[in-house]
């Protein structure tokens, strides 16, 4: 958190932070409660700072995923009687997202929420939007922890790209080439999950019958994504599947595949929306993807960025705070708060979901 921000709310946060030093009360302790804490208030955003104004700036707009994570955002700044605005690019590119930050800046915008699609270039203007007293809070993918105050993650890395192994290795039989359809080469999620996927394809004894041969990259793009695919399968014409760790690529892949000669012969797995593969596993060109809900990523993003304006924390590793229905959260190193572990759908519970 900014100095000037700091400064903004010295009184009421002593008060806040002399409670928090004395000891919290965690949901369990509050069960075990007794009739001394019956006074106490039961509105999880009364410590909140109201009238805060928030702003979501995703990888690009008109996307599904990030009109979800909108969506959840909106929610939590209604919730704190805040206001909201969601703005962006239409290409997901570093350089189209500078002069919106740049623009939240001027704006005195309290609480900037950013989905990075570069770690290091929006550096500078993050840095600028920092010492004009805005908290920026990145979610879903990024940038140096130096350039940020909190990181909201969707799930741990790890666990995503051992996921998305697991689902494509058990599509075919844990045997045979695989490919990579991404979105942007510098995205720091993207780039982490693969990580683990190369890792495991190399050291793994489970996986040695399986080949990763290209990593491609559709730059969230509708359009790339689909041309990508028909290149990767003009290229690997022994290829059995195709991993796409985003939103907007698993839909242009399945929406080739599912017209093409390639259905039911390549397997495609990845990272989706229900509402957006639905078709896809009904017609059995896909059989399973994960992803968290987004909706919630974008909830939490906001009660962080919130909890960090109204001083309930500052970024630092154990601290703790309500994000209101979706309960408590604890700070994990270098700022990080995780949102949970990924949901696989296929046939059986894609039907339960909508978003």
């Amino acid at each position: 958190m900014s100095r000037i921000r700091l400064l903004r709310y010295t009184a009421p946060l002593l008060a806040l932070a002399l409670v928090a030093a004395c000891g919290g009360t965690t949901r369990d302790d509050a069960d075990d409660a007794g009739p001394a804490d019956e006074g106490a208030s039961a509105d999880p955003n009364a410590d909140f700072q109201t009238g805060l104004s928030i702003a979501m700036l995703p990888k690009s707009v008109n996307n599904p995923y990030f009109d979800a994570s909108s969506s959840g955002a909106e929610a939590a700044a209604t919730a704190l009687e805040g206001t909201f605005e969601y703005t962006g690019p239409s290409d997901a590119s570093a350089s189209s997202q500078v002069s919106y930050i740049d623009t939240l800046s001027q704006q005195a915008t309290d609480v900037i929420l950013l989905s990075a699609n570069d770690p290091n270039a929006l550096c500078s203007s993050l840095d600028q939007a920092r010492a004009g007293g805005s908290v920026v809070v990145t979610f879903d993918s990024d940038v140096d922890p130096a350039c940020r105050d909190l990181f909201v993650s969707q799930v741990n890395s790890d666990e995503v790209g051992l996921a998305l192994l697991e689902m494509a290795a058990g599509q075919i039989g844990g045997d045979g080439e695989v490919a990579i359809l991404s979105a942007t080469a510098n995205a720091t999620n993207q780039n982490a999950w693969i990580d683990v996927i190369e890792s495991e394809l190399e050291s793994n004894p489970s996986y040695a019958d399986i080949e990763l041969v290209d990593v491609v990259y559709g730059d969230d793009e509708d359009e790339k994504s689909f041309s990508e695919t028909q290149g990767l399968l003009q290229a690997h014409p022994d290829l059995s599947a195709i991993i796409s760790p985003t939103t907007v690529g698993i839909a242009a892949a399945a929406r080739y595949l599912s017209g093409s000669e390639y259905k039911g012969e390549v397997a495609l797995t990845g990272l989706g929306t229900p509402n957006q593969m639905r078709e896809f596993v009904t017609d059995g060109t896909v059989t399973e993807f994960a992803l968290w809900d987004p909706t919630a990523l974008g909830e939490l993003a906001a009660y962080t960025g919130a909890a960090a304006a109204s001083g309930i924390i500052t970024g630092a590793e154990g601290e703790t705070f309500t994000a209101g229905d979706l309960g408590e959260y604890t700070v994990g190193a270098d700022g990080v708060v995780t949102l949970g572990p990924p949901t696989r759908f296929n046939a059986d519970n894609i039907g339960d979901f909508d978003f």
